[in-house]
């Protein structure tokens, strides 16, 4: 298939169309996670859309613009797709990012170099648990069921010959 060409454009707020059966779900908080980061890095993931104006990928970044008040937003006109193809890309566009995992040792180093310049990491988008339990350090893991707490003086040896004592 040929590498398609596509229109950056920006587009006003109002004239965006949501897809009426995305499967999608962005509740309060999560919208709110994309408002601040819109704010903090500026709104540098284009909504993706049709050419009516028919979101394909982006109805977080649409519902998050409203919230903010924006009258315009970048857009990507993806042209020539399909009907199948523009529904496919819907779930598509959203199901491949979860297919990723993360490598946590990295992770764990970014996060802590973010934290010790001061960078408020709300911003990042991962729970307060997933934090918590990202920088608190393992237990130990516990003794061998067959381990046996030892009195220092059951250390002590005697000479069977002599008598004397030692550990």
């Amino acid at each position: 298939m040929a590498a398609k060409k596509y229109k950056m454009v920006e587009r006003k707020v109002s004239d965006l169309i949501p897809y009426v059966n995305n499967s999608r779900i962005h509740d309060e908080s999560q919208v709110i996670q994309i408002c601040s980061s819109i704010k903090e890095f500026g709104f540098t993931n284009p909504v993706l859309i049709d050419e009516e104006n028919g979101i394909i990928a982006g109805h977080g970044r649409l519902m998050a613009a409203k919230k903010l008040d924006l009258k315009t937003i970048p857009c990507l006109v993806l042209a020539g797709l399909s009907e199948a193809q523009k529904k496919a890309y819907v779930i598509a566009d959203n199901q491949i990012a979860l297919n990723s995992s993360w490598d946590m040792d990295k992770l764990s180093l970014e996060l802590e170099g973010l934290q010790a310049e001061d960078f408020d990491l709300d911003l990042i988008g991962f729970s307060e648990d997933f934090m918590v339990s990202l920088f608190d350090e393992p237990e130990p893991a516990p003794p061998p069921s067959d381990f046996k707490e030892v009195n220092e003086k059951e250390l002590e040896h005697t000479c069977p010959k002599c008598g004397y004592e030692f550990d």
